[in-house]
């Protein structure tokens, strides 16, 4: 009952509206279920973010409509998606959040998302599984790496049918701490990672900055300025610090004398500050998400800047150099996510900066040494990365053809 007041608090008028359209859906779905029972088909339902095709889903997607059309494949999408006419291109779509959307929801065999919220009505579909209305047939395909202990993962928060972990340390972390039943939870490698094998080369001149979201900055609830004043984002530490690095004078001379591009891209929660931020240096560039594909900059980047984000993992698994410029750790951890067993400093996979002149420093030295991987680091890559190939997709598809067994 406790937890069912909380989630309370944060119900919106869309959350209302969704509950409706789930009610209006339930006899079509009864008629819809008769049909695929008659016509012995099964259909998997895939998604992201309701506006987005750019992540694990839509890899997971493009590939099953690829190498498995005689599947009933249907990608869930926002019909005012800039991204509507690619996910069209590739297979059948349904509209996000609609009865028909619902439906599916329903009578699918799985629901497949990168998205914990990856349903039609988020708050009606978590009180429909969590607390054991509907039987869940989640398939978490993961929006990153974990890396700390995130207890909204926990099983009793999910009640997830299959989380998909993309390194072996996380598989073991999440298996052991986070308190799912055996076979719920898989080592398969992230579908995305497939195309970073196929990728083109980096860009040796392009810096990728991309800072992970502050939540008590950018979600307005009752611990917004627990941790320090959020009335004025310009105020905040995460403005300054990341609009003194843009604005840094030695900064433009780094960029300057190894001929430099640095694409300043934040959090898509944080995208909504984005015009707040200003440069005069010609080699820094704002960018905001819907200019620039978050797929396309990590491929194209290659160094990368950014603080606690998962993110640096797919820039990790690809053998391009992190710099992790950390700069509020102790409020983070307070405020955001506790320790998991990831350790920035000890992982092998990064060096950690804590002041500008620091970060500088490393990204300096980065460029002046070349951008090999050292052994060190190729060591630690084989230890965090054991599987190392371009077939993620196949297998995940394989163990949900298989109907989950052998997990």
């Amino acid at each position: 009952m406790r937890k069912i007041l909380h989630e309370l608090n944060y119900l919106k008028a869309a959350d209302f509206w969704q509950a409706f359209l789930m009610l209006l859906s339930l006899l079509p779905t009864l008629i819809y279920k008769i049909y695929l029972k008659i016509r012995k088909k099964k259909v998997w339902l895939v998604c992201e973010d309701k506006n987005e095709a750019c992540d694990n889903g839509f890899c997971f997607f493009t590939y099953l409509c690829r190498e498995h059309p005689e599947l009933d494949c249907r990608y869930a999408i926002s019909y005012k998606s800039p991204s509507l006419e690619k996910v069209r291109s590739v297979g059948r779509t349904v509209k996000y959040g609609s009865i028909m959307h619902w439906i599916l929801y329903f009578s699918c065999e799985y629901n497949i998302s990168s998205q914990k919220a990856g349903k039609p009505g988020a708050a009606v579909c978590y009180a429909l599984e969590v607390f054991g209305i509907i039987k869940s047939r989640f398939i978490f395909l993961q929006h990153g790496i974990t890396l700390n202990r995130g207890e909204w993962l926990f099983y009793e928060n999910t009640k997830m049918r299959l989380f998909i972990c993309g390194a072996k340390p996380e598989y073991e972390y999440i298996k052991k701490e986070f308190g799912y039943p055996d076979g719920h939870v898989a080592y398969l490698g992230f579908t995305r990672f497939d195309d970073y094998h196929t990728a083109p080369p980096a860009k040796r001149n392009r810096v990728l900055l991309m800072p992970s979201w502050r939540e008590w900055i950018a979600s307005k609830n009752e611990y917004s300025n627990k941790y320090e004043d959020t009335s004025d984002f310009t105020k905040t530490e995460y403005y300054q610090k990341y609009q003194e690095l843009i604005s840094s004078p030695r900064l433009a001379e780094i960029l300057q004398k190894y001929d430099l591009e640095l694409y300043f891209y934040p959090h898509r929660n944080m995208q909504k500050y984005i015009s707040l931020f200003h440069t005069d240096c010609e080699r820094v560039h704002i960018a905001d998400s819907k200019s620039y594909s978050i797929r396309e900059l990590l491929i194209s980047s290659a160094v990368m800047i950014t603080d606690y984000s998962s993110v640096a993992l797919d820039f990790a698994y690809m053998q391009k150099p992190v710099l992790y410029y950390q700069f509020d750790e102790a409020r983070f951890r307070e405020a955001q996510y506790a320790e998991g067993y990831f350790s920035y400093r000890g992982a092998g996979l990064g060096s950690v900066t804590t002041t500008l002149e620091e970060t500088l420093d490393s990204l300096d030295a980065v460029y002046a040494r070349g951008l090999s991987p050292t052994p060190e680091f190729l060591a630690a890559h084989k230890e965090f990365f054991e599987i190392y190939d371009k077939n993620n997709c196949e297998r995940t598809y394989t163990l949900l053809k298989n109907g989950l067994k052998g997990v």
